[in-house]
């Protein structure tokens, strides 16, 4: 029987897609990657990043060269210091087996870091372990639950993402792909329900008064 995954509470921020791959198969969490450098001018990211700070927490999980320190700096400077922490893997030498030649410090990225590395880092850096005894998983917002919350596959359901997002403050490009796993991290399916039941109540009760005025 394949071991559980432990649940990390807090979202990992991490380099790129490898990175992600490698820590997906260790813990159970949310895992949002910077694109590299790419963070430095990717405003939507930032913001979402800081939604996610104030909402669940982070952790900052960057490579151990100078590039990770680079950007592990940059989100430090425009991040909120509560709500962050930091985990930090060790220098190893080598190269990780997609590569053909080693980074250009030779030093190992989180790719390249074992699970057991990568859990004690985690561990060390205070991430916040879910039901570690139980083994209960809190219930994920899925892209059927977007569906038939009129969020995906219908007329409107881009004025809805429109207005869903603007209420929990989060970036307006986010598509119908990366929504769940977003709002997985700050609702629960009951609250993710009962929001947008009141939401686009609200809003049908709204444009129903606007076409009885326009009916006199």
């Amino acid at each position: 029987m394949m071991r559980q995954r432990p649940r990390i509470r807090e979202v990992i921020v991490v380099e790129g897609k490898y990175d992600k791959n490698t820590l997906l198969q260790v813990v159970d969490a949310t895992v949002l990657e910077t694109n590299g450098f790419g963070i430095f001018r990717d405003t939507e990211k930032q913001q979402l990043l800081r939604c996610m700070a104030e909402a669940r927490g982070l952790i900052l999980l960057t490579d151990p060269d100078g590039a990770g320190f680079l950007i592990r700096g940059h989100l430090k400077s425009i991040l909120p210091r509560i709500g962050v922490k930091h985990a930090y893997i060790p220098d190893l030498y080598g190269r990780e087996r997609r590569k053909t030649a080693p980074s250009r410090e030779g030093k190992l990225g989180v790719e390249g870091m074992t699970p057991e590395i990568l859990f004690r880092a985690l561990r060390n850096a205070g991430a916040t372990f879910e039901n570690e005894e139980t083994g209960e998983e809190r219930e994920k917002i899925t892209k059927t639950d977007l569906y038939f919350a009129g969020l995906s596959g219908r007329a409107e359901a881009a004025s809805r993402r429109s207005l869903l997002l603007r209420t929990l403050d989060l970036p307006e490009r986010l598509s119908p792909n990366v929504l769940p796993e977003v709002l997985s991290t700050i609702l629960t399916k009951e609250e993710f329900k009962a929001l947008t039941e009141r939401l686009f109540l609200q809003n049908n009760a709204g444009e129903g008064c606007q076409n009885e005025e326009s009916d006199r």
